[in-house]
Order: C-alpha cells, then sequence, then structure tokens
C-alpha cells in the first residue's frame, strides 16, 4: 500500500462524519414541515418542493460529479461539496421566505451529489482488495445511522431551539470533514485529457430528473396520473438513449467497460434491491409506530435504532464472511435472512408490541448488513482509479432511483392494502376522503369524533397494508437471493498483507 494513504481510516473516518450529515438531511427535515408551515405561510406544493428540490438537483448531479471527481482531481470536488453543503445549510437555516428555503435545499442537494459518490470513489483508489470490505462497512453506517437519527435529533432540537437548527447541526460535521479531507487526503484524479461527454451528461441527468420527479408525483397522486407516467417514460426513454449513446460515442461519460462487467452490472443491481427493501421497511415502519403504537415522532425513530444496531453488526459479520466464504455465499446469506425477517414482519398485528418489531427490524438490519456491503464491494471491484469517481456515482444513482421507486412502488402497494380493508360506512364523505388518505388522517379523524371502533379499522386496515407491502419486501430479497446465485461468481478476497497504519 503506498505510503501516502497511511491515513487512510482518518481519511475515511472524517468523510463518513461529512456523509451522515448527508444521510442526517434526508430525514430530520420532516419533522419541521408543520412548523415551517405556519412560521412561512408555505402552501402544501412549497413544502412538497423543500424535498423535492433536494431529491432533484442530488440525481442530476450524480454522474456529472464523478466525472468532475475524475477530471479535476476528488479531493478537490470533494472540498468543493462540503463548502457547497455547509453553505447550504446556513442557506436553509437563516432562510425568510419558501423560495429561500427552496433554493438552499437545491445547493445541499448539488453538495450532497458531489460528497456521496466522490467520497466513495476513494475506497477502491485508497483501500485493498482485503480492506474495501471493511471501508464500505463504515461508509455504509455513516449513510444508514443518519436516516433514523434525523427524526431523533431533529425531534429535540426542535423541542428546545428554533427549526433552523435542524439544518445547523450539519456545520460541525462539515467543518470537521472539511479540515480532514484538507490535510489529510492526498489528491487522485483519473483520465485528465478525456472530452467532456455533454449528450451523456444532459441525458443521464434530465433522465434521472424526469425519472425521480415523475416518482415523487406519483407517491402524490397515483399511477393512474398522466403527468407522472409521461415523466417516467420520457426519463427512462433518455436514460435508455443514454446507454445507447456510452456504447456508440468515441469520448464516453461512463466507461463501457463497466456494461460489460459481470462484477459491476450485478453488484449494481442487488444494491438496488437491497436499496428498495430497505426504503420500503423505512417507510412504512415509522408510519407503523406513530399510528398503529402511538408515539410521537422522535420516539418512532429511536424505535428504528434496532434496524441501525443490525447494521452495524451485520456489516462487521460481512467484512468477515467475505474473507472466508467469498462474496456469493455472503450476498446469499444476507438475502436469507432479510427475507426471513421480512417474512415475521409481515406477520404482525396490532397487538404484537415493540418487543415484537424490534426482534425481527434488528434481523432486518443484520440481513441488509450482511447484503448491502457485498453488493458494493462486488460491483466496486470492477472498477480502477481512474474510473472510481464516475462508476460510483453511477452506482449511487441506480441505488437513488431504487429507492425511490420502492418508495412509491410499495406506498401503492400500501395505499391499496390500507383502503381495502376500510370499514367507513355511515360516515360523511369528508372524513372518508381523509381517512383514505393515510392513517395518520385516519386516527386523527377517528380520535375527533371519538369513535374506538374506527380507531380499530384504521388501525386493523394498515396493518393488513403493511403486511402486504412486507411480503413484497420479502419477494424482492428472494429475487436477490435467486440472482446471485444465478450471476454472481464466487470470489474470495485474496489475503494481502498491507500497510494499516493510521
Amino acid at each position: 500500500m503506498n505510503s501516502q494513504y497511511k491515513r487512510r481510516w482518518w481519511v475515511l473516518g472524517a468523510l463518513a462524519i461529512g456523509i451522515l450529515a448527508v444521510g442526517l438531511d434526508m430525514t430530520i427535515l420532516n419533522l419541521a414541515l408543520p412548523i415551517l408551515a405556519t412560521d412561512m405561510q408555505a402552501t402544501n406544493g412549497e413544502l412538497q418542493w423543500f424535498a423535492d428540490a433536494y431529491n432533484l438537483v442530488f440525481a442530476a448531479a450524480l454522474l456529472p460529479a464523478g466525472l468532475l471527481g475524475d477530471r479535476l482531481g476528488r479531493k478537490k470536488m470533494l472540498i468543493i461539496g462540503l463548502i457547497i453543503f455547509g453553505a447550504a445549510s446556513l442557506v436553509c437555516a437563516y432562510s425568510s421566505s419558501p423560495w429561500e428555503l427552496i433554493t438552499g435545499r437545491a445547493l445541499l442537494g448539488l453538495g450532497a451529489a458531489l460528497l456521496v459518490p466522490l467520497s466513495m470513489s476513494i475506497i477502491p483508489v485508497m483501500f485493498s482488495e482485503k480492506e474495501r470490505p471493511k471501508a464500505i462497512g463504515v461508509w455504509m453506517m455513516a449513510n444508514a445511522f443518519g436516516i433514523p437519527l434525523g427524526p431523533v435529533l431533529g425531534g429535540w432540537l426542535l423541542d428546545n431551539y428554533w427549526w433552523g437548527s435542524v439544518f445547523l447541526i450539519n456545520i460541525p460535521l462539515i467543518v470537521i470533514a472539511l479540515f480532514a479531507v484538507s490535510f489529510l487526503l492526498p489528491e487522485s484524479r483519473g483520465l485528465q485529457n478525456q472530452r467532456l461527454d455533454l449528450i451523456g451528461i444532459l441525458t443521464s441527468s434530465v433522465g434521472l430528473v424526469g425519472v425521480t420527479y415523475g416518482v415523487i408525483e406519483v407517491g402524490e397522486r397515483g399511477w393512474g396520473d398522466i403527468t407522472a407516467m409521461t415523466t417516467i417514460l420520457t426519463g427512462l426513454l433518455l436514460l435508455v438513449v443514454f446507454i445507447v449513446w456510452e456504447r456508440r460515442t468515441s469520448h464516453p461519460l461512463i466507461d463501457p467497460a463497466l456494461f460489460r462487467s459481470r462484477s459491476f452490472t450485478w453488484g449494481t443491481v442487488l444494491a438496488t434491491v437491497v436499496s428498495f427493501a430497505m426504503f420500503g421497511v423505512l417507510f412504512v415502519m415509522p408510519q407503523y409506530f406513530q399510528a398503529v403504537e402511538g408515539v410521537d415522532a422522535l420516539s418512532a425513530g429511536l424505535r428504528l435504532l434496532p434496524l441501525v444496531g443490525g447494521l452495524l453488526i451485520g456489516s462487521q459479520v460481512s467484512d468477515l464472511l467475505q474473507s472466508r466464504f467469498g462474496t456469493k455465499v455472503t450476498l446469499s446469506f444476507g438475502f436469507l435472512v432479510l427475507g426471513i425477517a421480512l417474512v415475521i414482519g409481515a406477520n404482525t398485528g396490532v397487538t404484537s408490541g415493540y418487543g415484537f418489531a424490534a426482534i425481527w427490524v434488528t434481523f432486518v438490519g443484520l440481513g441488509i448488513g450482511f447484503a448491502l456491503p457485498a453488493a458494493m464491494d462486488e460491483a466496486m471491484s470492477a472498477l480502477t482509479a481512474e474510473t472510481s469517481g464516475v462508476g460510483s456515482a453511477l452506482l449511487m444513482a441506480l441505488r437513488q432511483v431504487g429507492g425511490t421507486m420502492g418508495v412509491a412502488i410499495l406506498g401503492t402497494v400500501l395505499s391499496s392494502g390500507y383502503r381495502s380493508k376500510l370499514d367507513l360506512q355511515g360516515l360523511p364523505a369528508e372524513a372518508v376522503e381523509s381517512i383514505r388518505r393515510n392513517v395518520s388522517a385516519g386516527v386523527a379523524v377517528a380520535r375527533q369524533i371519538q369513535s374506538t371502533t374506527l380507531i380499530d379499522s384504521v388501525k386493523s386496515a394498515f396493518v393488513h397494508g403493511m403486511g402486504i407491502t412486507l411480503w413484497v419486501c420479502a419477494g424482492v430479497a428472494v429475487l436477490g437471493a435467486l440472482i446471485t446465485m444465478g450471476f454472481v461468481k464466487t470470489r474470495v478476497h485474496r489475503n494481502e498483507v498491507t500497510d494499516v497504519g493510521v
């Protein structure tokens, strides 16, 4: 191992802190939306754009960010990304109007698009094949831990400070990461003389935005909305055009060898499959805790911590399993654990209680912890030092699409299952419409009219819909296991002797 990378674990730790800020930002805003609606007099459309501005810019900028890192230097672009993310956090915190906040959220998306793939891209550059699974596990844990920590930390901040504090919490994390990257990370880059693939950048960015925005609209309007479906289909068409163009142009944005690499292709597919199931669980469980068990957002976030604990243990065990048995066995075992845990979760009842949920959610975390680092390692094993930036960006872009599609598709499954079991006879049309919208609205209406029968009906209907949703997630896990057994080669990490001094 090159001596200039002697402090690589310190660098990865600092970048993990920066990635934690990105993970926090994905969920911490949700708690502040009711306060923002009052303080800023924001409309429902503006509230939606507080989230969408971040997601759309993030999706659009991922691949160009990876290319810039490869061409201009990954350290340089990481520093720029950290500065943008920190500055955008200040803009958000001190916004006085909805459009200022929307602008700040868009800048946060740009900063995250630089941070996420480029922080991952240094792993194949700085770490040996033997060390890579452990490094990926550290990176993944930082990314995953911020999701449940967001409601916990956000709830505490909103209880004690003004809403801008949910953005100011990013600043110390960014400062630590910025200091470490500036002084400890050596510069690395790919092919500097490669021509800029403008058509590739345009088709990939607009295509990803189209798919992401369309799926967001599906979540709001349903799969029957013509505008949403047209946007999704247009985005998918542009992504097909992008792939065809990349195979024919002499200066592609993505190295065509990645499309021909079995490891990258199936590793990316499996990472996307895991993301689909994971985001589905993270979508239904907070609603279950809040609406069925009756806890607040802060407690719901705390109740997701067993998932993080499972992830932490699973990612450590995944490293050991890969070293001894190889990636194929590790992936198969991870999908098996994930599938069994989801089947158990699908049998949750209204009176099951948190103890039951904590057990199967922990095993969901274990399954994800086994499978996701192994899938990402399988994909990243095909990346070279020259292509790690844009290759990591492509991996993250597809995971982003997989997670977004997971929420949209599973959200539809949940809503259909929920609505099919509701007993709303004799209720006024306005109340029926509110109850059918979601379980939280249903519980609120039932409490308003003081009907225990309606509360029982709403909770039972949601648990029914959640069960169907988790069965679908279990089916996706089985699909992941079948893909692993059919297409992933058995690959055991070489027993390399490396300098691991920090």
